[in-house]
């Protein structure tokens, strides 16, 4: 069955088509910036979790006064020579940093055009882009993005107007229309892109890397390897509830690459199996992370974005 008539047919009442990622659509996920704003934790394997915003900003390191300590204050930030002399104490206050860079690679391959509900992986990650943008746009830093195809990349380097963010997500929404008639996987091409990415940002630059990953092989952890020593790197896995959990026992019918198959989901094992292999990928993430210093975000298809969002 043609892909758009069976998705039609199987997801009736949705915003958008859950097939590609309609440019309004990315307009409008300015609106779950907020979201970003009340996050209190952030799932963290670095030695410096805290809140998401200093994914966006840190404390610069210019000196920019020293005043009396008010409640609420840093004490690390405690001037303790200041705070000796006047018997009271007293915190410097940095300049906010400036001209910080946040760059996102968002994977728009082949294996993204899978959804058993809500929308395809490729309009998740495309819109989680958009968000990201946005929130750069918001926070006065400079916004780049790798779009990624499968085949081809398209590199826009970091700026910060209005007019960069609507030229990237012009080319988020055409390539994720686009890779419907014509989807690419080439692993050696996803590891020259995200060496593209690793030439392209600044040293301490924020970077996301918006896929997945079920392509991940010892390439692409080198790359992202050397790529979380010169950034601050978060990876976004992008999943469906299909793949964390098997579906209702009964027998259905599977093709891949021309070929058909019947299989029966009801044995225990069957569910076993199929529950540990998606575990074992995100536990594989999870150690990744833990040795790289990264942070591991997880966005599942079918709930809506501001629920994602919550979880974190």
């Amino acid at each position: 069955m043609n892909i758009r008539r069976w998705f039609a047919s199987s997801h009736p009442k949705q915003e958008g088509n859950g097939l590609s990622a309609s440019l309004e659509e990315l307009m409008n996920m300015r609106r779950y910036v907020v979201y970003l704003h009340n996050f209190k934790r952030r799932r963290s394997f670095s030695h410096e979790a805290g809140d998401i915003k200093s994914a966006f900003k840190g404390r610069g390191m210019e000196l920019e006064e020293v005043r009396s300590y008010n409640y609420g204050d840093d004490i690390r930030d405690i001037d303790w020579r200041i705070t000796a002399r006047k018997d009271a104490p007293y915190t410097k206050i940095f300049n906010e940093e400036k001209d910080h860079e946040i760059y996102v690679w968002v994977d728009l391959s082949a294996p993204m055009l899978f959804g058993s509900k809500k929308e395809l992986k490729s309009v998740t990650a495309a819109k989680i882009t958009a968000l990201l943008g946005w929130m750069a746009l918001e926070n006065k830093d400079r916004f780049g993005c790798v779009i990624f195809n499968g085949k081809e990349s398209w590199l826009f380097k970091p700026q910060n107007n209005r007019a960069h963010l609507l030229a990237v997500l012009k080319k988020l929404s055409a390539a994720s229309e686009d890779i419907l008639a014509h989807p690419h996987f080439e692993q050696g091409e996803a590891v020259k892109s995200l060496k593209l990415l690793e030439q392209s940002a600044k040293n301490k630059a924020t970077v996301f890397v918006v896929s997945d990953f079920n392509f991940v092989d010892e390439g692409l952890q080198k790359q992202l390897a050397a790529l979380s020593k010169k950034s601050r790197l978060y990876l976004m896995n992008v999943f469906d509830v299909l793949e964390e959990n098997p579906p209702k026992a009964g027998e259905y019918m599977a093709e891949y690459d021309g070929k058909r198959l019947i299989f029966d989901s009801s044995p225990k094992i069957y569910k076993k199996d199929y529950q540990s292999y998606f575990a074992a990928k995100r536990n594989r993430l999870k150690d990744f992370c833990r040795r790289f210093n990264c942070n591991l975000l997880e966005f599942r298809t079918d709930w809506a974005i501001e629920n994602n969002l919550k979880l974190f």
